[in-house]
């Protein structure tokens, strides 16, 4: 499911940027982002949730996207947003509506009509409409959809809504015709969606003041908790389909971004050094031992890494050629034989790394199940690298402490002073640098498997940490790949905080990161779609870490990657 859903992430990601002529929108998670930028889309419709909605109704919603950013002025619409939030409810969908009305391709007008079907149903199963408000909420947008875009309503809606709308036809009616008229031109729509907003909002107003408190909880226990518009029925209105996931209120409201309380603790080992000479080398034999069951043809890779990392370099001439460059030292062997006709040289290209790559695995305690299959996957990678002359690190990122440890200790003898930013020792492992052979750093990678190195992770700092270390080596191309499972977490820092402090974090750090240029970015997640915090992302299974399966996953994204960049 989780391979699927990426698929269709990535497929509608490529209609997003197709449909709004911009190569920098891009889909991470469900949100819309324009370079680093969260596009502040909320109609509800244009989130589907899976596993329930078929790859028709992200299209549809893809497509919506791609028309609001492309007929949108985002600074424009946010500046009228009314400060209810009912009233902002439907201003949002009105916009959204008018942006989708411009479309005259008839497949797009297909797929947002099929998302607007989709969204009615899961609307009725979700039984908001069994509740007054959302009653009202959906004839309003059954009906103002219907005016601007000239389709007719969802069918199942047509009794659903009659009474609705009847009721509202003496005040409505009056102010539909002018959103069709004026669809073309976002200021002079906006005044008339501005009045059926306030006319939303007085009749919501209107509602809650005549229902008892009995009633409006009934309403809320109504609603089902899975459906995409997220509303509370029992006040006015809420937020509509904003990812808060990774939002932390702690960080967007510091004057000096994400802080560290100490760094006093924190350290940078080589990972071999860690680990018992004796325990390193029984490691090392298991590593070997799981190599040798997965049975990677490393020729092969090399040769598949090459075509991707490596570009032709002129080395020199082949001589004997029938054509070419006239070859100066053949001259007298064409003069004793007139007939001869290899007198002639050729340019010799060979393949030159043209890239390093850094590979940054979560050290994190639910990863360490994982460490031989993982040990044995990058064990393989490395040796093809090498092969091609490609530089390549393998960095791991894990804390010293559980829940804090010293940096906690020293915290709470400054008083717990409030948000302290990260409260952990940072534990920086390197198990192989650049200028390492495998030959030399085979028995460090091994290091991989010793269980007690697994605590907490630190994720946005390893990153920079890793994008550093890249920075300082000469390449035309860098590459910086991390393996995790899951998100950040550290108690200590989530508890002085908020639990989303380093989830927040390190999706900023991704941002920017791509936003800089200079390092393509790829999320390897086992068992764990990324694309919430990584542009370029896939899925590896867990089960089949080390095999063939895992390398050509790796290579796929690779090779999208920088056929992407070309």
């Amino acid at each position: 499911m989780e391979r699927r859903a990426q698929e269709i992430r990535q497929l509608c990601a490529a209609s997003l940027r197709a449909l709004g002529a911009d190569p920098r929108l891009e889909l991470l998670g469900t949100r819309a982002y324009r370079g680093t930028s969260v596009l502040p889309f909320n109609a509800p419709h244009l989130y589907p949730a899976l596993p329930d909605a078929d790859f028709v109704s992200f299209r549809g919603a893809s497509d919506g996207l791609a028309l609001r950013a492309t007929h949108s002025d985002d600074e424009k619409h946010q500046a009228l947003l009314p400060g209810s939030p009912s009233a902002r409810l439907v201003f949002e969908v009105l916009e959204q509506f008018r942006c989708e009305s411009l479309s005259t391709l008839p497949g797009v007008v297909e797929n947002l009509r099929a998302r607007h079907i989709s969204w009615s149903k899961e609307f009725i199963a979700s039984g908001l409409t069994e509740t007054s408000l959302g009653m009202l909420l959906y004839t309003i947008i059954q009906v103002t959809r219907s005016r601007i875009t000239g389709e007719p309503v969802v069918p199942e809606s047509e009794d659903m809504i009659e009474a609705t709308r009847a009721n509202l036809s003496s005040s409505l009616g009056p102010l539909l015709p002018h959103l069709r008229r004026k669809a073309h031109s976002q200021s002079a729509f906006a005044p008339h969606a501005l009045d059926i907003a306030g006319l939303v909002d007085e009749a919501v107003n209107a509602l809650e003041s005549k229902r008892p408190a009995r009633a409006r909880s009934k309403d809320k226990e109504a609603k089902a908790p899975s459906f995409s518009l997220l509303m509370d029925v029992e006040s006015d209105a809420a937020a509509i389909g904003a990812l808060v996931s990774g939002t932390s209120s702690t960080l967007e409201q510091a004057q000096d971004g994400y802080t560290v309380f100490t760094r006093a603790y924190d350290k940078v080992s080589v990972a071999g050094d860690l680990v018992r000479a004796d325990l390193l080398r029984g490691y090392r034999e298991r590593v070997a031992q799981r190599v040798h069951e997965e049975a990677v043809n490393v020729a092969l890779l090399a040769k598949k890494l090459q075509a991707l990392l490596c570009v032709q370099e002129r080395s020199g001439y082949d001589s004997g050629a029938e054509e070419g460059l006239l070859d100066g030292a053949r001259l007298g062997q064409l003069v004793a034989s007139p007939t001869e006709r290899r007198v002639f040289k050729t340019d010799r290209f060979e393949p030159s790394a043209a890239a390093t790559l850094t590979f940054l695995v979560d050290c994190s305690g639910s990863m360490k199940q994982n460490a031989p299959g993982l040990a044995a996957f990058l064990d393989v990678l490395v040796r093809a690298l090498e092969r091609i002359e490609v530089p390549c690190e393998v960095l791991g990122y894990t804390t010293g402490a559980w829940n804090g440890g010293r940096a906690l200790k020293d915290w709470r003898r400054a008083g717990t002073p409030a948000n302290p930013g990260r409260l952990n020792e940072l534990s920086h492992l390197v198990f192989k640098d650049a200028t390492t052979s495998w030959r030399t750093g085979r028995t460090s990678l091994a290091a991989m498997l010793k269980s007690t190195l697994y605590r907490e992770g630190i994720d946005g700092e390893a990153v920079r940490w890793a994008l550093g270390r890249l920075r300082d080596q000469d390449a035309d191309s860098r590459f910086l790949v991390v393996i995790s499972d899951g998100s950040p977490a550290d108690g200590a820092t989530a508890n002085a905080n908020d639990e989303n402090y380093l989830q927040h974090d390190l999706a900023g750090v991704l941002r920017t990161a791509e936003a800089a240029g200079g390092t393509t970015i790829l999320g390897l997640g086992l068992g764990l779609d990324m694309s919430q915090y990584f542009r370029r992302s896939t899925i590896l299974d867990a089960e089949r870490l080390g095999g063939s399966e895992s390398v050509r996953d790796l290579l796929g994204l690779l090779e999208r990657s920088v056929r992407a960049a070309r």
